[in-house]
């Protein structure tokens, strides 16, 4: 059984408003791996949690099991990635990498190094490197780490290969590709 309370670290894949004051947050953690939590009371103006769960902001937080979902209490900043968010083309790769590990991953199936990837991904999306180039070098970690690929063999086509994968396009792909041309 688990512990009812637990702290790590984690990205904050995505977000979707719940009820009238709520945020529901899917986090991929250090510890716990892919993780949906509800943060109560974030949208109000008052709250001190609220700027601390942004999307793809690295954070430290604490939650425990709740009866359904698992309630957050507490979340710092440790990484906002503000450059990152600060230019369009890349915040659509950043939804691209997010998308990517929503899907292919699966609610509390913990894998360090998914989260590991993900942070230097987002890391180096701070520099100059060839969007394009990024974009299909994470999805061939990504699959390779999660056993879709075989180690060593080339990929291709890394956007057709995650379609099949996935047996849909991802929706941040078609928004990406027009932007990275």
């Amino acid at each position: 059984m688990y512990p009812r309370k637990y702290s790590s670290e984690g990205i904050v894949l995505a977000r979707r408003n719940f009820s009238e004051a709520d945020r529901i947050l899917v986090v991929f953690s250090k510890h716990q791996g892919k993780l949906s939590l509800l943060a109560k009371g974030v949208r109000k103006p008052k709250s001190r949690k609220r700027a601390h769960i942004e999307i793809f902001n690295r954070i430290k937080f604490s939650s425990y099991h709740g009866r359904g979902l698992d309630l957050m209490m507490e979340a710092e900043i440790i990484d906002s990635f503000s450059d990152v968010k600060k230019d369009l083309k890349r915040v659509a790769v950043a939804y691209f990498f997010a998308e990517v590990i929503g899907r292919t991953t699966r609610e509390g199936e913990k894998n360090e190094e998914i989260y590991e990837e993900i942070k230097g991904f987002l890391q180096r999306l701070r520099g100059g490197e060839n969007l394009k180039k990024l974009r299909s070098e994470f999805v061939y970690k990504v699959l390779i780490i999660l056993g879709f690929w075989p180690r060593g063999k080339e990929l291709v086509d890394p956007d057709r290969t995650l379609e099949e994968i996935l047996e849909r396009a991802p929706s941040s792909i078609r928004v990406g590709k027009r932007m990275l041309q």
